[in-house]
């Protein structure tokens, strides 16, 4: 790989549309039938899931609550015939602003496993997007499998997405929720918001103010711009950034309000 430069190709679902009118590349090397990049295991304190894995699998897996944001997200992503090639892993090497998996696997707080030339190394997610369709893979490197710390039983997240329509479109936003609530407070939370910068991006701000409260005030704790300090929205054809991140504000009010027990449009 690092001497011929193949372009990588998984199921394919980002790689055949990115052509439009032009011919594949010349060498395409494709990773669907390497049996060691498939299925989902959990060890040593670690739920790791195989770079060949498709978002159909993930969702039908038997996963803790936690995840429940990152199924969610896998059920936006395309139609079910997509779902059924598309990987997760490549949903992540595709680098796009607005891949739905980003937030939730950042609320998860994900690594990535990336094997090479010069061996195996594990990259923080966060650290492994570096921008718009970039990432800090090297010449002749793979991921071959994303890596979570197995989460507190008392972890649960919410995954939403706003579209031009319900089904079949390009996030405007995106935000992914996770609140870990012992007795009536919260204990952990972590927040992250897409397709609203370059890279989705963590807002630890947020979880600050939100950590150590008790659910009934943590649902009412007002989202205020220094909490959306890290993200970067653009004006484009789906949106303006005023309105993104008018949107972002509901959004995650209504996902904090709904993981405390709340109504969410309280």
């Amino acid at each position: 790989m690092a001497a011929e430069g193949p372009a990588i190709l998984a199921g394919g679902t980002d790689f055949y549309p990115a052509l439009r009118d032009r011919p594949p590349p010349d060498k395409v090397l494709d990773l669907g039938r390497v049996a060691e990049l498939s299925g989902i295991t959990r060890a040593g304190g670690e739920i790791r899931i195989g770079a060949g894995v498709t978002w159909s699998a993930l969702i039908a897996h038997d996963l803790p609550p936690a995840f429940d944001a990152l199924k969610a997200a896998g059920r936006t992503v395309g139609s079910v015939q997509i779902q059924n090639a598309a990987t997760v892993a490549g949903n992540l090497c595709n680098a796009s602003p607005a891949a739905d998996g980003v937030p939730p696997l950042l609320v998860l707080e994900a690594e990535v496993e990336i094997a090479g030339p010069s061996g195996n190394r594990r990259l923080a997610l966060s650290d492994f997007i570096t921008g718009v369709r970039r990432t800090a893979l090297a010449p002749g490197e793979i991921v071959t499998a994303i890596r979570v710390p197995e989460p507190a039983a008392a972890a649960r997240s919410r995954f939403s997405k706003l579209g031009a329509r319900s089904h079949l479109v390009i996030s405007i936003a995106m935000t992914a929720v996770l609140l870990q609530i012992e007795g009536d407070r919260i204990a952990r939370a972590r927040i992250a918001v897409g397709a609203c910068s370059p890279v989705a991006r963590r807002l630890p701000a947020l979880e600050a103010a939100l950590e150590g409260r008790t659910a009934a005030e943590a649902a009412c704790v007002p989202i205020v711009d220094s909490h959306l300090a890290p993200l970067a929205p653009i004006s484009d054809i789906r949106g303006s950034a005023e309105y993104r991140r008018t949107a972002v504000r509901e959004m995650l009010a209504r996902d904090i309000a709904a993981l405390c027990g709340e109504r969410a449009d309280a």
